[in-house]
């Protein structure tokens, strides 16, 4: 059978196609209620026996009908659930990112496109130029507004309904609004005023904008906060943990787990304050950019000067120079930094995974949980595993969007249309590895007498302080000396004690040495720890000044 040879058609005359899901709108939230159905996938009817099945004890997250047909054809009914989605940030994973639904839905992309609409009929109503729309009334005011606040669900379908006619999906809203509003005899007379001299990008690239501009401000620098002060509690609280390091793998100058911890809180810090001072630019200017219908209409009003006030009422950045769409370089540069926290996150978790490995973190469990499905005694790093996983799959995304988006054909393509639609999926598996780091961070537990025992099994990493104190008093071949003693034998305190006694160096460097052990050898690496909070606190008043 060929691949993909049991579906023949898409059949949507039986089912809502518009939303994935159902909302339950209130203020800051969105729910959803998987009951109902998506889309279904059948077959022509076909002579060749059949067999049914039909699943009817499991619960209304599960498949609801499953009816399956011999031969080279098969039907599968599902109702969207869970189990049925096709991707697993809108199932297996929906709980722990549906914070970003409200801005990164087709519902959200829909209600931003109704704001920026209405947001422009007011500002026509404002500008004295444009007699044709007069300043609107108190209660008008408040009709316009107040579809903004309330729009629901409802609203949404009923705009992918007139889409289902106009096969625009930016033309479908503004008939929407014309709709709502015949009924009100002020804003009646101003109707063909809705999207007035506005080309469809004019609207979409400003409600991209708002939309990337909350999902950001609202969940994922958020996220990436709770992340960072987890990894700041975790240096603080080791700050004078003693710890092997190990470079390429192998034995070496002993650091201290807060140190450590802190090089990532940094890090991290650092590349949320760089993509927080990201502007988010929009452009208003018509289909090529130069206000052409603008100044046809009403030569005398000043265009640019509007379009700018316009875009910024909207706490949005202006881009004067543009083709018919915003350059989205922007977002390429928002992105590019998503990408680089995500690859410091994994640079943490693949450290922690070994950690792990090498006891000196315990993993806290939980009563019931199986951590490998053979081998009982096992507690598996999944958390840290799938924080690195879903930055992967993150950064696949948000690749292809920085390096697609800022490239358009002349003044413009519609390759940038699709792409733009994608952009939850990047943010939507960021803040699952967020929220998965963060889980497997809650899990950990310091194991201080597995530190300390690899300490004390690696008495070889003095030999770096011993030849350093050599040479500053003229020790000839300090280095050779030390590897003599140190390479392929095993280093015990004694012997490391025999050698600094035969030294010929000053009394008191030499009590120094001995006072020294792998334990104690770890510099500054406690201080520059306690130092944490302060340096990211300068750090974070210098990118805002």
């Amino acid at each position: 059978m060929e691949l993909g040879a049991g579906v023949r058609y898409f059949n949507t005359e039986t089912t809502n196609s518009y939303l994935s899901h159902q909302y339950h709108i209130t203020p800051g939230n969105l729910r959803c209620n998987r009951a109902t159905s998506y889309a279904f996938f059948r077959t022509p009817r076909n002579p060749i026996r059949r067999a049914s099945v039909q699943v009817s004890s499991i619960s209304t997250d599960s498949i609801s009908k499953v009816n399956l047909m011999s031969g080279d054809d098969y039907l599968l009914d599902l109702e969207l659930s869970s189990l049925s989605a096709l991707c697993p940030l809108d199932g297996r994973y929906w709980s722990k990112v549906k914070d970003l639904a409200p801005f990164m839905s087709e519902f959200g992309l829909i209600k931003y496109r109704v704001i920026v609409e209405i947001k422009w009929l007011l500002k026509l109503s404002q500008i004295s130029g444009v007699s044709e729309v007069p300043k609107f009334s108190r209660e008008a005011e408040y009709y316009l507004q107040n579809l903004i606040d309330q729009f629901s669900l409802d609203d949404a379908l009923e705009v992918k309904k007139i889409e289902k006619v106009t096969n625009h999906d930016v033309k479908a809203v503004e008939y929407f609004l014309k709709q709502k509003w015949q009924p009100h005899p002020e804003i009646n007379k101003v109707l063909e005023f809705f999207h007035f001299a506005c080309t469809s990008e004019d609207i979409n690239n400003l409600a991209h904008a708002l939309m990337l501009k909350d999902a950001l401000n609202k969940v994922i620098l958020p996220s990436m906060d709770k992340l960072i002060r987890a990894l700041c509690d975790i240096a603080t609280s080791t700050a004078s943990v003693s710890m092997l390091s190990r470079t390429h793998g192998q034995p070496a100058s002993p650091t201290t787990l807060g140190k450590e911890m802190a090089v990532f809180a940094y890090r991290l810090s650092r590349e949320r304050e760089i993509l927080s001072q990201i502007e988010i630019l929009g452009k208003f200017a018509g289909a090529v950019g130069n206000y052409n219908a603008h100044l046809v209409a009403y030569p005398e009003v000043n265009w640019p000067q509007v379009a700018e006030e316009f875009v910024t009422s909207l706490e949005i950045s202006f881009n004067p120079y543009v083709t018919q769409i915003e350059s989205h370089d922007y977002m390429a540069r928002i992105f590019n930094s998503i990408i680089l926290f995500n690859n410091i996150l994994v640079d943490f978790d693949r450290d922690i995974w070994g950690y792990i490995s090498l006891g000196y973190f315990k993993q806290i469990t939980k009563a019931g949980e199986i951590g490998s499905s053979t081998m009982p005694h096992k507690v598996n790093p999944i958390d840290f595993e799938n924080s690195e996983g879903n930055c992967g799959i993150a950064n696949g995304g948000l690749s292809h969007l920085s390096t697609k988006l800022p490239t358009s054909r002349m003044q413009r393509d519609l390759t940038d249309s699709t792409v733009l639609r994608n952009m939850g999926i990047g943010l939507g598996h960021s803040l699952l590895a967020y929220k998965s780091a963060l889980k497997g961070i809650d899990k950990l537990q310091v194991n201080e007498a597995s530190l300390y025992a690899d300490l004390n099994q690696t008495w070889e990493v003095l030999a770096e302080p011993i030849q350093t104190v050599m040479r500053r008093y003229g020790v000839p071949e300090p280095y050779e000396k030390l590897k003599e003693l140190t390479r392929g034998r095993a280093v015990t305190r004694e012997s490391i004690r025999e050698f600094i006694e035969g030294l010929s160096i000053p009394i008191e460097a030499k009590k120094n040495l001995l006072d020294l052990t792998p334990h104690t050898y770890t510099g500054e690496a406690e201080e520059l720890t306690k130092k944490l909070n302060l340096v990211r606190s300068l750090v974070n008043d210098a990118k805002r000044s």
